[in-house]
């Protein structure tokens, strides 16, 4: 696609990049982007991507605007309060840039339609809230061949990567197993309100590189943010060979939607603080608990507690035989929401009084031990 006269005046700090260039703003204009969420998350990403010309921007939301949403959603404005979010955006970046089309999806994304909506887009960006919509997004992307950047937040921190076909793991790769419910959402945790503004914006600034093919995609890398301490970090990843649905022998080859999660009696679980769990590790006589550790290798192998064994949470049902029924143990993951998914599935499988590490290892290096490092 050339590029009209009104179109170079409007992009012509990116013309001006050799890096871009008018045949990087025609690939631009070329692209077909799915947003997948249109929150906190989505607002920046959809916002500075109608502002470089992006071509085709679809929005998926089915959510209304709250007047909550106005601390970070920075999409929509108060008198937006009440439509949907999606037709809400669809204008917002129309106004923006009159010289893009913008499709709004105003539906929740079910396996019975996610594969019908992908199919009309060539890259997605996922930032939902929820886990299952995360999986769902994955999956999708991997069975139809589409790079996908996805993101996440919680209260400070956010994390970032971007699969391309091919060329590295996908979200499961990472996180094989989690169900709604596990990690809190902003609504119950509460965020800082320019945390999804740094993380959208790197998630547009992901699908920009892909597009025009300049620099290196975030693939096979999982990068972390800390706002508290202004620090970006970076973790290598790999595909995994036994992955679900991107592995040698995929388990998944259809979307589909999650089952509802056990839930835990809320009597079957303790809850240990850290300093009460450090307080059961140092005692006078007697032995310790055992520590069950499910977050992922990577993680653990970044910090852990000493003596804590290391079965990922999506490995637990299979392994969970490998902890003994009368035996209490502690489970422990980053900030204490799979883990309490680990202690309903001891339950569930008769392992006695399982504990809980309130607030995880991030808890843990708060309370106790400022030296350990936590990925």
């Amino acid at each position: 696609m050339t590029l009209s006269a009104s179109e170079r005046a409007r992009y012509q700090r990116h013309l001006s990049l050799a890096e871009i260039g008018a045949a990087g703003q025609e690939k631009l204009k070329s692209a077909r982007v799915l947003i997948v969420g249109a929150g906190g998350l989505g607002s920046p990403a959809a916002l500075y991507l109608a502002a470089a010309g992006c071509g085709t921007l679809g929005l998926v939301d089915f959510d209304r605007v709250e007047v909550s949403n106005l601390q970070r959603q920075v999409l929509f404005d108060t008198g937006a309060l009440g439509q949907p979010k999606a037709e809400a955006g669809r204008a917002r970046l129309a106004a923006l840039n009159p010289e893009i089309r913008v499709v709004a999806h105003a539906l929740e994304l079910r396996a019975a339609n996610v594969r019908a909506v992908l199919a009309d887009y060539d890259l997605a960006i996922d930032g939902s809230d929820r886990l299952s919509t995360r999986y769902l997004v994955n999956d999708a992307c991997v069975l139809l061949g589409r790079p996908l950047i996805s993101a996440a937040i919680h209260r400070f921190e956010g994390q970032l990567m971007t699969y391309v076909p091919g060329r590295g793991p996908c979200y499961r790769c990472l996180f094989p197993q989690a169900a709604d419910g596990v990690v809190a959402n902003c609504a119950e945790a509460g965020v800082l309100g320019v945390l999804p503004g740094v993380l959208g914006t790197l998630q547009a600034t992901e699908a920009i590189k892909l597009i025009t093919g300049v620099g290196t995609p975030l693939a096979g890398r999982l990068l972390t943010y800390d706002a508290l301490e202004l620090r970006f970090q970076e973790f290598r990843v790999e595909r995994r060979r036994d992955c679900a649905v991107c592995g040698d022998a995929p388990t998944i080859t259809a979307p589909c939607d999650p089952q509802a999660p056990p839930r835990a009696p809320q009597d079957g679980v303790r809850r240990l603080t850290p300093r009460a769990l450090h307080a059961l590790l140092v005692p006078p006589g007697g032995a310790a608990p055992p520590l069950v550790d499910v977050r992922e290798r990577w993680e653990y192998d970044t910090g852990h507690l000493r003596n804590a064994v290391n079965i990922p949470l999506g490995e637990l049902p299979q392994r969970i035989a490998e902890i003994p029924r009368v035996s209490a143990p502690v489970f422990i993951c980053r900030s204490g929401g799979r883990s309490m998914h680990a202690c309903t599935l001891a339950l569930a499988a008769g392992v006695a009084s399982p504990a809980n590490l309130e607030g995880g290892m991030l808890a843990w290096a708060a309370d106790v031990d400022p030296a350990m490092p936590v990925a």
